[in-house]
Parts: structure tokens; sequence; C-alpha cells
């Protein structure tokens, strides 16, 4: 089966539906690139996607060592390059909830976000970029 299926709507516009949820996610060239710039472009998708998956493997973790990680924000910052145009790095900042993790704790969960199946299929050339904002 595959995992989805997208169609090219016009406009430098693509429409991907997912097949299992059936969810739809809309992508728009970027303005510096002749696009509208109204959607998620898909090298925003690509660097948004390290920021999920590291989240889901944070919470697959935590949810293992029974540490609460609900509320935690990644902000994600693309950085593209030209000649050929590429995303040469992808920034991601982690703002962690007010919990006293412990220092184990942070370390297994840094590890774990760096090892998430997107960060670990990504070119090495992209340079991933990961910071940790803990509240305490």
């Amino acid at each position: 089966m595959p995992t989805s299926t997208i169609t090219y709507t016009g406009q430098l516009r693509t429409s991907a539906v997912h097949t299992l949820s059936g969810n739809t996610i809309i992508t728009d060239a970027p303005p510096d690139n002749n696009g509208r710039g109204e959607a998620f472009s898909p090298t925003d998708l690509l660097a948004t996607s390290l920021g999920n998956c590291m989240l889901t493997i944070m919470g697959i973790l935590a949810n293992r060592i029974e540490v609460n990680i609900d509320g935690t924000k990644a902000e994600i910052q693309k950085v593209m390059a030209s000649d050929p145009r590429r995303v040469a790095e992808v920034h991601v900042t982690f703002t962690m909830p007010a919990n006293p993790y412990s220092a184990k704790e942070k370390q297994m969960l840094i590890n774990a976000a760096h090892t998430c199946p997107v960060a670990l299929s990504l070119h090495p050339d992209i340079k991933q970029v990961v910071n940790f904002i803990w509240a305490d």
C-alpha cells in the first residue's frame, strides 16, 4: 500500500493525501522560488519532519521511562544553500516544560532526538543543529 498519493494542482502547488488517515497536506513553492508561499514548501516539510520525528522518538522514550514531556515545543529553522539549491542546515531548538528531569533523563532525551529515523536518514551534508532549553 502506498504511504501517500500526491497530485500537482497547478501554480507550483501539490496536494498529498495520507493513505491510512486520509489527511491532506498542501505544499507551495516559496516566494523566493517562484511560488506563493501560502503553505509549507517541500523543503519546509523536510525540516519540519526532523523536529516531528525527534519529538515522537523522545515521546516513546518518555513513556517508557515514565517522564512527562507534554508541552515540549520544537522551533525549526531551515537554512537553504544554492548551486545547487538545497537544504544545507536544519536548526531544531527544543523548549522543554518545567519538570524535575535528572541529568540521566536529559541525556537520554537528547540521545533519543539525535537517533530518530529522519535524523539518521538525512544526508550527512545536511548539518543538524539541535539545542535544548530546559525550564527549571
